[in-house]
């Protein structure tokens, strides 16, 4: 598995609104994951969820994430990276869900109500396949 900071081709990959799954560690070291919206930023990655969500007290047990992005049009292409989390914090004015949600909606988040939490993951390794084969830059 290659280091971060990820290739160029990866980055751009990364950078475009795919749709992602999201894994996290339960108590007893069994995975937890779900679909997610994501973003990325000079190599860092963004989630967002509302505080009642699993996976965020699993993120504030145990900061080790995987992140698997597969590309939108060719579910034979996809990039994980392995990461942990460094920043996890409020996000009452709904900055960063709004940012997801124009990303992949261009709209702003529908749910207004919503107490939501931001992540900041640190990827630390990486790894991706396309085709059959692993992703080489």
């Amino acid at each position: 598995m290659p280091p971060t900071p990820v290739p160029a081709d990866v980055d751009e990959f990364l950078s475009r609104p795919n749709p992602a799954v999201v894994a996290t560690l339960r108590p007893d070291g069994s995975p937890h994951s779900a679909a997610t919206w994501y973003d990325w930023e000079d190599g860092r990655l963004l989630l967002n969820m509302d505080e009642s969500r699993l996976r965020l007290r699993h993120l504030r047990r145990d900061p080790r994430v995987s992140l698997t992005v597969i590309d939108d049009g060719n579910w034979y292409r996809q990039v994980t990276l392995l990461a942990r989390v460094v920043e996890i914090a409020a996000d009452p004015d709904l900055i960063d869900i709004d940012r997801l949600a124009r990303r992949y909606t261009r709209n702003n988040y529908r749910d207004r109500g919503r107490t939501s939490v931001s992540a900041w993951l640190q990827p630390e390794r990486w790894y991706g396949w396309i085709s059959g084969g692993f992703w080489e830059s």
